[in-house]
């Protein structure tokens, strides 16, 4: 079967479902093979490790005057690919090509392929789509297999977790954006529980949105996680300005306590798919410190670390080459 995604969860999944896709987007990169594939999206934002988040966030401002949107189908390339199963979503359309721009493209290319979005607003949609995937692509057992494997890790966490008393569970703040400042939604709520914490600046499937820098003093997080969507290690260090020249950084009880933490937002916390699970995992030593080791540096390292982080010659964090496993 000839299956294209056009995000880098549906990747993500579609390996863990043992399968390799024949087109990707030009974002795919794990299983780090996936990036070997034709890209069939591109983007009219220029979202280098070098740009601020300020200016990414311009970037998308003008483009959303415009009607063109943020991304585009190499229509050329997928047709030549001949789909038989296209992933794509309708979660976003700044993160990645939305459904609408797929459907455009399909109905001008030979193929006729079927069509899945994805659109997950929680742990619990993300797994769903797993399995719709799987049924999509033949592969309903193994979808299955990898659900209950990611559920059983997922109650692992939990059983040591549940019995934590609301006092010591830390009022957790995670940003998905600095400039402006955006709280994480979406499924972040329910990882923030599980992992020990108390989440109260956004409900599960809340969306990610903007928020004013008063209300985030108002709600004084005992620990904040810094975990831009789209950026690594690094682009967060050369943005953590954003954070800490705001009024009144200085005086939030994470940072008077040294509970500020950096998590690559771009391959954990903002791609839904299995490795959302390991983001959890990564999350319950940073929440409860006392319970759990870690986390691997490669995924999160303190705030105050990210000084001494090191570039690699193609200019991002050294990450470890990884199978396709969940």
């Amino acid at each position: 079967m000839r299956i294209v995604t056009t995000l880098p969860s549906a990747t993500e999944i579609v390996a863990a479902l043992g399968l390799e896709p024949v087109g990707v987007s030009h974002e795919c990169d794990y299983p780090r093979r996936a990036a070997s594939a034709p890209a069939v999206t591109r983007s009219r934002i220029d979202a280098d490790a070098s740009a601020s988040s300020a200016e990414i966030d311009r970037q998308v401002l003008d483009v959303a005057e415009t009607e063109d949107g943020v991304y585009e189908i190499d229509v050329e390339t997928l047709d030549d690919l001949e789909p038989d199963v296209i992933v794509t979503q309708g979660m976003c359309d700044v993160c990645a090509v939305d459904e609408a721009v797929v459907a455009d493209a399909v109905d001008r290319i030979s193929a006729d392929p079927e069509v899945v979005p994805t659109d997950p607003h929680s742990v619990g949609d993300v797994f769903d789509d797993l399995e719709r995937i799987g049924r999509a692509v033949g592969r309903k057992g193994r979808a299955a297999e990898v659900r209950r494997d990611l559920e059983s890790r997922i109650d692992a966490i939990r059983e040591r977790t549940t019995d934590i008393d609301a006092v010591d569970r830390p009022r957790v703040a995670i940003f998905d954006w600095t400039e402006p400042a955006m709280i994480a939604g979406h499924w972040t709520a329910e990882l923030v529980d599980w992992a020990g914490g108390a989440y109260g600046l956004a409900d599960v499937g809340e969306r990610s949105r903007p928020r004013e820098w008063d209300e985030i003093r108002a709600y004084d997080p005992e620990l904040v996680v810094v975990a831009p969507c789209g950026f690594g290690l690094e682009q967060i260090a050369r943005n953590t300005a954003d954070l800490t020249e705001r009024d009144g950084w200085d005086e939030l009880t994470a940072v008077k306590e040294s509970r500020v933490w950096a998590m690559d937002g771009d391959h954990y916390l903002n791609r839904p798919g299995p490795r959302l699970v390991d983001t959890l995992e990564a999350l319950a030593p940073i929440v409860q410190p006392d319970r759990f080791d870690g986390p691997d540096p490669d995924v999160a390292v303190p705030f105050d670390d990210l000084a001494g982080l090191e570039p690699t010659a193609a200019g991002s964090e050294t990450r470890p080459e990884a199978d396709s496993s969940p």
